[in-house]
């Protein structure tokens, strides 16, 4: 896992206007199979705190260093929130239709950021543009549970975006 620097270290303009005051939590590099997958930064407000990210609103911006299906971005959030918790068929099916219209396909150096807003939504933009929500607090919960739950399927890539001067 190594430290992501440039562009995802700079406080996107969508995250800005949502979280007033937000600062970088942490940062750090998806791979899967040697290869780059995408950069990944954690914006959260003062008072934060890593043991009970579910309570906070926060944001996550994702910065490809490829092209990846819009569709196949979905179905692959499907997968990861089944393994942060349970996921019924009624919500996947609606909560994969979202996805589906929110999570466009992607080119390298496209930017999707997302928003927690706890207890109640997903807040999700592309390029630093709006994309729409998804007003289910048990959908905001487990889709940034993709990064930030203890069961997420990359704890170093977790433990860079939480904690990060414990894994510098």
């Amino acid at each position: 896992m190594a430290r992501a620097t440039g562009p995802t270290t700079a406080l996107p303009p969508e995250i800005a206007s949502e979280l007033p005051g937000a600062r970088l939590q942490g940062d750090g590099r998806m791979r899967f199979m040697g290869l780059n997958i995408y950069d990944a930064s954690l914006w959260t407000e003062p008072g934060f705190q890593a043991d009970r990210w579910e309570r906070h609103a926060l944001a996550l911006a994702l910065r490809y260093a490829r092209a990846l299906d819009g569709r196949r971005i979905a179905e692959r959030s499907i997968t990861e929130m089944k393994r942060v918790g349970t996921v019924t068929l009624a919500q996947e099916e609606s909560w994969l239709e979202q996805m589906g219209r929110l999570f466009p396909d992607v080119q390298a150096g496209d930017r999707l950021s997302g928003i927690q807003r706890p207890g109640e939504s997903a807040r999700f933009f592309f390029n630093g543009k709006p994309r729409g929500d998804v007003q289910d607090a048990e959908f905001a919960r487990l889709f940034f549970g993709i990064w930030l739950s203890p069961r997420t399927a990359e704890p170093a890539l977790r433990d860079s975006l939480l904690n990060p001067k414990a894994t510098r």
